[in-house]
């Protein structure tokens, strides 16, 4: 056989499956609007893009050490103590690219054949996928819009056995946008005590953050800070998707060494442009468009969530974070992948099944458009919904 075995444990993603037809039918000439993307519709801060072109200009062009140069991981552990007051040496530090490569890192340096990881659902949907390319067995916990889509002390209890490795949590979430308050952390880590279970801690979308707060999971006791991998980056906050900037921090020394080897035989450093870039992102220069950024994503998820509560059939929680809606759909269809591609096929409208993030029944919603475009897509979805209904 060609392919190896561990390559087809994979599933391709069924965000970029959508996001692929919905470009095929825009290149037909059809009118489609995309609420498919993952990554926000501002431009990335006049500031990094002037730190990265002094970086071409200064010739800054060749290799670097594995997890990064020393001005970089020294302003990752000043924006670690200043934002989530998590004190990390430098060396605790690697900068991959993007947090896709932070977690595959994590994943193969630590799991084997018959670990478990937990993951609750609605999940990225990268996250199973790694974990079973890395040979471990992904351990789904469901959860429900009457717990805000988070896990309980009590489910994380029920779902440890002998064989848990990991336990990811991602606040604020991709795709429902609910947050993890501290008393929740807390009940958590009550639970992890005495337990060799490492926390790979996503998160991404820290400065996207609506009327709560963002608590840091590595913050939460000693306990937690020692067993938990921090996972962060600028793709989100900062409109750096394309830049391909993640990093992690561990006080773990061996693992940090180990995922510092892995990586130096994978891709070896990150590029050298971007890792200039970065440094006055996490410094704090660019802090007044995060937060224009933020406001505008705030203003868009109330009047979207208000625009869908109104359509028949449909309903969604207020997100905490980050820039999507979990939208239920169960009402008109239990078939979250055959709804979307009606939906696109029928009104041009593109949003992502929720089966694709362990729970059938809701699509996903990126709210990271302009408000015109919302609009203009929320009410195509609530025509299809009433033709459904109806029909």
């Amino acid at each position: 056989m060609l392919l190896s075995d561990r390559i087809q444990t994979l599933s391709p993603s069924l965000t970029i499956a959508i996001s692929s037809l919905a470009r095929e039918l825009k290149a037909q000439g059809k009118d489609i609007l995309s609420f498919s993307a993952g990554e926000p519709d501002f431009g990335t801060p006049q500031r990094i893009k002037e730190e990265a072109i002094k970086a071409i200009n200064d010739g800054f062009t060749q290799y670097t050490a594995v997890p990064g140069i020393p001005e970089l991981l020294d302003a990752v552990a000043t924006k670690l103590k200043r934002d989530n007051n998590l004190d990390y040496a430098p060396s605790d530090i690697i900068v991959s690219n993007g947090a896709k490569q932070s977690l595959f890192n994590l994943f193969q340096a630590t799991l084997n054949p018959g670990d478990e990881v937990i993951i609750p659902a609605p999940y990225w949907v990268t996250y199973p996928e790694l974990v079973k390319y890395a040979g471990a067995t992904p351990v789904i916990i469901e959860t429900d819009e009457i717990g805000n889509f988070k896990i309980t002390a009590d489910q994380l209890k029920a779902a440890i056995t002998p064989k848990t490795k990991i336990l990811i949590l991602t606040s604020p979430s991709n795709p429902t946008g609910s947050v993890y308050s501290k008393e929740e952390l807390e009940s958590l880590a009550e639970v992890l005590k005495d337990t060799d279970i490492i926390v790979a801690s996503d998160e991404m979308y820290e400065k996207l953050i609506y009327d709560t707060d963002f608590v840091a999971a590595a913050s939460i006791s000693e306990d937690m800070y020692n067993r938990t991998v921090t996972i962060n980056g600028l793709s989100k906050s900062v409109a750096m998707t394309g830049w391909r900037f993640g990093y992690l921090a561990s006080p773990n020394k061996e693992l940090i060494s180990a995922m510092n080897k892995l990586q130096s035989q994978s891709t070896s450093n990150i590029n050298s442009i971007t890792q200039k870039a970065a440094i006055p992102a996490l410094l704090g220069e660019v802090d007044d468009e995060i937060e224009t950024m933020r406001q505008a994503f705030e203003a868009r998820a109330k009047e979207a969530v208000t625009l869908f509560n109104d359509i028949d059939g449909l309903s969604v929680l207020k997100p905490q974070g980050a820039f999507y809606l979990f939208v239920n759909i169960k009402d008109i269809s239990n078939d979250s992948i055959e709804f979307c591609k009606e939906l696109l096929q029928a009104t041009g409208v593109a949003v992502v099944p929720g089966i694709g993030f362990g729970s059938e029944g809701y699509f996903r919603f990126s709210f990271a458009t302009d408000i015109t475009t919302i609009r203009e897509g929320i009410r195509r979805i609530e025509k299809f919904v009433k033709s459904k209904r109806e029909g």
